[in-house]
């Protein structure tokens, strides 16, 4: 295998985290975003202001794709500068592209999920933001788990 090919290969596993956390982060914005529309439905239908505040759960699975960004540059950088680091880590590069998107795509769908249970609930209840904030802060923290380990693992 020549060196560009071996750099090309270690540059698709930057591409890979970026592409797998985007898919995460629409995953979880759509899921958050259907749950959050039903719920001020329910407001509407009940003749009670409905809360603003949802786009948060809504928006909050975006910074995986923010992550996967800052990690394909990350793992890209010494690809292109050191074609002979290419040559011995472009396996590397792969597996940790695609395990950290992965990763980072399964924090930002189930940070939906839990934006989707926070917005039922703050719709009916009104109460609890905090805590339903913390809950999505905790399954952020895979994420920036991931982003951490793996620059330091490469």
């Amino acid at each position: 295998m020549n060196m560009e090919m071996m750099t090309s290969l270690g540059n698709a596993g930057a591409a890979a985290v970026l592409g797998l956390a985007a898919l995460g982060s629409a995953l979880g914005t759509g899921t958050a975003g259907m749950a959050a529309v039903g719920a001020w439905k329910k407001c509407y239908a009940q003749s009670k202001t409905a809360p603003f505040i949802l786009m948060v759960f809504i928006g909050a699975p975006l910074s995986q794709t923010i992550y996967g960004m800052i990690l394909m540059f990350q793992m890209a950088q010494p690809v292109t500068q050191d074609m002979e680091a290419a040559f011995v880590s472009w396996p590397a590069m792969i597996s940790a592209g695609i395990f950290g998107g992965m990763a980072m795509a399964a924090s930002a769908w189930f940070q939906g999920k839990a934006g989707a249970a926070g917005a039922d609930a703050l719709a009916e209840t009104g109460q609890g933001f905090g805590n339903y904030l913390m809950t999505i802060g905790i399954v952020e923290t895979v994420a920036l788990f991931v982003l951490v380990f793996i620059q330091a693992a490469l």
